[in-house]
Parts: C-alpha cells; sequence; structure tokens
C-alpha cells in the first residue's frame, strides 16, 4: 500500500493550485468537466482587480477574461503571491500587460482562434474551458503552448524551433 499512498501524494504535489476570476453561471460546468479534477480551480465570479487580488494567495496561475483587469500594478501583486501563470478564456490578451508579466517571468496563455474556428455559440463555453485547461496542463508538463503562448522568452522549446529557423534563413 505505501506505493499507492506515493502515488496519491505525488499527485497531490504536481496539481496546479489556480484561482479563475470572473466565471459566470454559464462557465462552472464547462471547466469542472474540461478540469477532469485533475488541478485545484477555485472558481469566483469576482473580477480581478488590486482588491480582489489576494485570492490568489497560494496559487500558481490565475485565470482571468478580458473584463478582468490584468494591468501592472495588479501583475506585481500577483507576482508577490507567487503567480507563475496567467491563462485568459479568450483569443485577445491585450487587456493583460504584456511587458509587466515578462518583467516578473510570469507566463501568459490565450484561446488561438482557430479552437474556436466553427463553434456554435451554444458550445464557446466548453471550447474555452477546454482550451483552458489544456493550457494548464502544458504548463504543468512544462511544454510549449504553442499558438495558445504569448510569451516573451518564456518558452524555451519555442523560441529554440525560432531561432533554428533563423540560424537557417541566415545561411
Amino acid at each position: 500500500m505505501p506505493v499507492s499512498y506515493d502515488l496519491i501524494l505525488i499527485d497531490k504535489i504536481n496539481r496546479m493550485r489556480v484561482v479563475a476570476y470572473s466565471i459566470k453561471s454559464t462557465e462552472k460546468e464547462p471547466l469542472a468537466i474540461a478540469n477532469r479534477k485533475k488541478h485545484e480551480i477555485t472558481l469566483i465570479s469576482n473580477s480581478l482587480c488590486a482588491e480582489t487580488v489576494f485570492y490568489a494567495e497560494g496559487k500558481d496561475a490565475v485565470v482571468v477574461f478580458t473584463d478582468d483587469d490584468v494591468s501592472a500594478n495588479v501583475i506585481h501583486k500577483l507576482a508577490d503571491l507567487g503567480i507563475k501563470y496567467i491563462a485568459t478564456r479568450s483569443i485577445d490578451s491585450s487587456h493583460i500587460d504584456h511587458k509587466e508579466a515578462s518583467s516578473h517571468n510570469i507566463k501568459i496563455a490565450s484561446v488561438p482562434p482557430w479552437a474556436l474556428s466553427g463553434i456554435p455559440e451554444n458550445e464557446l463555453p466548453m471550447a474555452l474551458a477546454s482550451q483552458t485547461i489544456n493550457n494548464l496542463d502544458k504548463w504543468e508538463g512544462r511544454k510549449c503552448l504553442g499558438e495558445a503562448c504569448i510569451c516573451s522568452r518564456s518558452c524555451d522549446q519555442h523560441h529554440k524551433e525560432v531561432n533554428i529557423k533563423s540560424d537557417r534563413d541566415d545561411k
């Protein structure tokens, strides 16, 4: 039995701890289904701002939406709390201060546009939830997020590929 206990202990250690801000009632079930009880996700209806950043204490990542305040001030506070990842449940990441996140080595991910291509409106919550959880899964596994990655020097795998292509282009 100690072997299974160790496996359970390891599984709990490797789970990402996440707080998802601005969750609407229509997003709860899709996120729960997509998550498959893998990550410890706290869902709250409050939007992220300087006054609600404290919900991220003890978490690895935050999940946000376009109405959330992900300004330099808020990112600085998130970094002070130990946040390493910001995932947005949208294809747009312009609401996130990329420069400030990069300065704190916080990785950012969005939903790539192709993930929503041809999806009927009633299926959008599940598509957004699936891609958001997929991003968390990849971060947890230390894998490149590909087109979902909004990085600035933060994804070695992606940048190695870019550098290899650049080196080939020079020759």
